[in-house]
Formats: C-alpha cells, structure tokens, sequence
C-alpha cells in the first residue's frame, strides 16, 4: 500500500491553474445552499478598492456605513474598528462550525488558532518572558493551562501536534546558536519549526480524512509559503543582510507541488529569469509578477498580493460544488481573508499611507 509521502513525493502536477476541489456531498445540500445566500453579501471588489483611494480614514469607514462593518456614527476610532472586525471574524467562525456537519474538520481548522498560540507561548518560555494570559481562545486547548504546562515542563498535557511543535521549535531555537559558543539565538527558528509542523500536521490530516480538497488547499498553502521563503532569501543575499543561523535551502516546507530542486535552483537565478524557472508550474504569473515587483520595489507587497489571488482563485471554485463541506470551508477562508483586507486598509488610511502601496496589495 502507498503511503501519504509517497503519493506526495511522487504526484505530477497534472492540472494547468488549480488542482481539483473534489466532489458532491449531498449531506451538506442545505448547509451549501444556506452559504451561498450568506456569500452574496460579502465585500465587492470595487468597494474594497473605493476604500483605498478614500480621502482619508473617516472616508473610508464611511463606505462601510451599509454593511455589516458599520460603525456608529457618534465614534469611529480605530479602537471600535478592532472590536467590529473581531466581532465579523468570530460570527463566521461560529457560523462555520453550526453549518459543519464533520466536527473533524471543525477541529481542524480550530488547530491553527492552536498552533498560533503555542508559538507565542513557546517564544515567551525560551526567552524567560511571562507566559501571560493574550491568547485566541477559538483554538481546541485551553490557553489557561499554558501556564502550567511551561511552568511543571508538563508537555503531556498538551495535543500530540503541540507537542511536536513544542519540541522541535525548542530544539531549533538552541541549534540556532551554532557551535561557537555565546553566538546569539535566532527566536525566527521558533516560528519555522513550529508552521513545519502545522504544514505537515494539515496535510496528514487531510489524507485521514480522505479529502480531496483539503489536500489540494493545503499543497497549495505549502506551494505559496516556498515561493515567498524563495523571494526571501534572494531579497536577503542581494541587499547583503546576514541569512539567519541555519537558513539554508532546506527551509523550504515539503509536500507541495513544486519539487524540491526547482525551488533550490530558484535561489541562483536573478529576478529577472525567476519566472521562467517556474513556466512550467501552475505558479509562472506569481513568481514572474512577484519577483519583478520586488526587484523594482524592494517590496514584497506584490508577492503577497499574488499569492493572496491565486489561493482566493482556487476557493472561488468551489462554485462547481452543489453540495459538500468544500463551499463553507471555502467561505470561511474568504471571509477571513476580506476581514484581514478590511483591517489592513483602515490601518493603512489610519497611518496616511500612499494610497498606491494600499491598491498595489489588495488588487
């Protein structure tokens, strides 16, 4: 029998844009047809865009006035702009859950909420700070106990997925130091070693519960955080900032589509000749568009941009799906995303920030 990383390893990309989203659930027929309806009355495109080049903050809170984003007219600071965005991100996570009939994949998706609070605890216990009390609680595992788990070194208490996130982020963060003795220690290992694992733990999960899509999100995920570590590094060896202890080529995250070796090689082409590197990849517009902008830019606002298209593209397929968890799940995501999209242009128009860098990363 073929296991997961074989089917992995050894998988040509036989699909030109997008892998396949799987097919029809009638169980969910009622819970489709419900998030459709919900979907029409999400952000336009133009809409989003009207925000960016509003005058100023206020003007843009404005545009929200109809929607379901709408401030009071008495105060419209960016404190109550927090409140309502986490409020929105909070009723699509709820509505997603009543509407999943798997709690499988309610968990799952509750697991990165998880893996974000570890690395934080994590960042604090090995740098000797307060573990603290700030953490999301729409994860599986009670953050209250965080405090007990680093305090007793009581790990056991913990998921098997936070336990292998603890051990290796702890592991990486002491080799960071190198050799030489008194060599300071990169605290960005935590943050590498703990989303290898959340990638690898997703994907896992994906294939146990037999999930075409999933595996197919997931792939993609891992396929978008290469190319941008690709970027990364480049970006790092030309403007000549020191690479950090035991960044090497083999930060990049297996299990995606990309081999291996095309993205070793894409650390020795310029800019300029990236793209063809990766013509034969689902991702050729990404990295052409991507590298090009931050060649000219120093800026990885075009990367993020394109990643952000790509992956929305791909939810967006979910259309052909009459019935099935693969539209919520898709919902979810989207919504998540307009939410961030919402904030990052208030925060933008709250800083003054050129309206061109706005509209360069959302469209």
């Amino acid at each position: 029998m073929r296991t997961m990383n074989h089917e992995l390893q050894t998988a040509a990309v036989d699909f030109y844009t997008y892998p396949s989203v799987g097919y029809d659930d009638w169980r969910y027929a009622f819970q489709t047809a419900q998030v459709r309806t919900i979907q029409m009355q999400m952000l336009s495109r133009a809409t989003l865009l009207d925000m960016a080049n509003a005058q100023d903050f206020q003007a843009a809170v404005g545009l929200l006035s109809a929607t379901e984003y709408a401030l009071p007219q008495a105060g419209r600071d960016f404190a109550e702009v927090q409140q309502v965005l986490s409020a929105r991100r909070q009723a699509a996570r709820e509505l997603f859950a009543d509407l999943m009939l798997d709690e499988p994949l309610v968990h799952l998706f509750r697991t990165r909420d998880d893996f974000a609070n570890i690395r934080l605890a994590v960042r604090r216990a090995l740098t000797e700070r307060p573990i603290g009390t700030d953490y999301s609680p729409d994860g599986n595992f009670p953050p209250e106990q965080f405090q007990e788990v680093f305090e007793q070194d009581n790990y056991d208490l913990l998921p098997d997925y936070l336990q292998d996130a603890v051990e290796q982020a702890t592991l990486a963060y002491y080799q960071s130091a190198g050799p030489t003795s008194g060599q300071d220690k990169d605290i960005r290992q935590i943050d590498y070693a703990i989303d290898n694992i959340q990638a690898r733990y997703k994907l896992n999960r994906a294939w146990q519960l037999k999930s075409i899509f999933l595996l197919s999100l997931f792939r993609i995920q891992i396929d978008l955080t290469n190319i941008r570590t690709v970027l990364r590094l480049k970006f790092r060896e030309a403007e000549q900032v020191p690479r950090i202890a035991g960044t090497k080529a083999d930060v990049f995250f297996q299990g995606g589509y990309i081999e291996p070796e095309r993205l070793h090689h894409g650390l020795e082409f310029g800019y300029e000749s990236l793209g063809s590197l990766f013509a034969v990849t689902p991702y050729h517009r990404i990295v052409e568009s991507g590298a090009n902008y931050l060649a000219q830019n120093k800026s990885f606002l075009g990367i993020e941009q394109q990643c952000d298209e790509h992956l929305t593209g791909f939810l967006q397929l979910t259309v052909i799906i009459t019935a099935g968890p693969q539209p919520i799940i898709a919902y979810l995501l989207m919504k998540e995303h307009e939410i961030r999209t919402v904030r990052l242009i208030l925060t933008a128009q709250k800083n003054h920030l050129d309206t061109k860098l706005i509209v360069d990363r959302i469209s």
